[in-house]
């Protein structure tokens, strides 16, 4: 968890604004959740590692030194994502909201990970969420919003689309012969690949359980397999046979196919690529799942898919649902510093400076739409002090009620 010093705010509001503007513009309307929840909500078995994490909050009125249950003393979290709140809102309030609710949520988030570059204890996510709408639509609306908010982000070059469905995943896992109350566990390890190599989730696999070392080599081969195989790059996604240590199995793709295709119409500037050992690793999702990458960033940009499973288990009927999430953190440091384009005044005063004086010349650059901030200043106007003004972000500076001048004497800062 880390302070956010006024420059970086300003640039984080600026980028944050980008989003929801183009997000706006797409038809997505802004909401808010509490950043506590229920913990029963927070482990429902949904949430992949990320339930380990979980910042806890013990129950208010127990007295110090009470023996009790760890468990027990504990009955609320702070989020660790804003999907599972989002599911619960909806299952609070689906008779206010319309049949397709396409909603646009950004807040804090807490994970009690180890922090690294681009990953923090708390972090700031952007999603996108349509709900109740069951066809491929969702995918496809959601996906190219995003590219479009990274594209007036400056963001567009470079930008990688990785797809996949969890449904071809569990084909798989089922073709090898696991079990399917494991698959949720070996997923987890799948997910793993692309940063411990296969080596290193054979071995997370065996040593779990999950299934037996040539059960697992059969996974991994049937992965590489399919990656190989089925039609890519400047071929058409298509269902088909592929082969696997001599054995033929066959694949469908379910909507990878249209989805891919659809986007690669409407954004053609963006690389869309399949990529079977795309896991992600929330258990609550049940079919197409898609990551952005960029090529400046070490981890992936904006990830997400379809969950129809989650809003039913608060609502008691099935609900469809699909969403995209921006890793603010990740983004932020590869959106290039902008100049502001707005008229920053400092009006400076010093001790003994009437206040009226100073009060009433702010009013008079407010009123020619300039943002006005009061300054005190030392006795002598220093070019370093003036060089500081410039490094704050002001570029001119009302002097008159130090120099004798009167409140209204104002020159424009050097800059650069």
């Amino acid at each position: 968890m880390r302070d956010v010093l006024p420059a970086e705010k300003e640039k984080r509001e600026r980028v944050l604004g980008s989003i929801r503007s183009t997000y706006r513009r797409f038809g997505f309307t802004e909401i808010e959740t509490p950043a506590v929840e229920p913990i029963e909500r927070l482990r429902s078995n949904q949430g992949g590692e990320n339930e380990s994490m979980l910042f806890q909050i013990m129950k208010r009125g127990l007295e110090p030194g009470t023996p009790v249950n760890p468990a027990e003393a504990v009955d609320l979290a702070l989020r660790y994502d804003l999907t599972v709140p989002l599911t619960r809102f909806y299952a609070s309030h689906a008779a206010e909201l319309p049949a397709v609710f396409r909603a646009l949520q950004t807040g804090p988030v807490w994970r009690a990970e180890r922090p690294q570059k681009g990953r923090y204890r708390q972090f700031t996510q952007v999603d996108i969420d349509i709900i109740g709408e069951p066809g491929t639509i969702a995918e496809m609306d959601l996906i190219v919003a995003t590219l479009a908010a990274f594209e007036d982000l400056g963001l567009a070059e470079g930008i990688t689309l990785r797809i996949n469905d969890r449904r071809i995943l569990l084909d798989l896992l089922a073709a090898v012969g696991i079990a399917p109350e494991r698959s949720a566990e070996t997923l987890i390890a799948l997910d793993k690949l692309d940063k411990i190599g296969a080596s290193g989730v054979a071995a997370e696999i065996e040593g779990r359980g999950l299934a037996s070392g040539e059960t697992v080599e059969r996974l991994l081969a049937s992965v590489t397999a399919l990656q190989a195989q089925t039609g890519l790059d400047d071929a058409p996604l298509r269902d088909g046979t592929f082969t696997v240590d001599g054995t033929d199995v066959q694949v469908s793709l379910y909507d990878l196919p249209e989805i891919v295709a659809t986007v690669a119409k409407l954004a053609p500037w963006a690389d869309v690529a399949f990529d079977v050992s795309l896991v992600r690793g929330m258990g609550y999702y049940t079919g197409p799942i898609f990551e952005m990458t960029h090529p400046s960033s070490a981890g992936s940009v904006a990830g997400g898919g379809r969950y129809d499973s989650v809003v039913g288990k608060w609502l008691g009927r099935d609900v469809p649902a699909c969403g995209f999430s921006i890793g603010f953190e990740r983004i932020i440091d590869l959106v290039p510093d902008a100049p502001s384009t707005s008229r920053r005044v400092a009006v400076l005063y010093a001790e003994g400076t009437p206040a009226a004086d100073v009060l009433t010349a702010r009013q008079q650059h407010q009123a020619d739409g300039s943002d006005v901030a009061l300054v005190r200043a030392p006795r002598k106007l220093s070019g370093r002090f003036l060089d500081g003004l410039t490094a704050e972000g002001f570029t001119h500076v009302d002097s008159g009620a130090v120099s004798g001048d009167g409140p209204g004497t104002v020159r424009e800062l050097r800059r650069g």
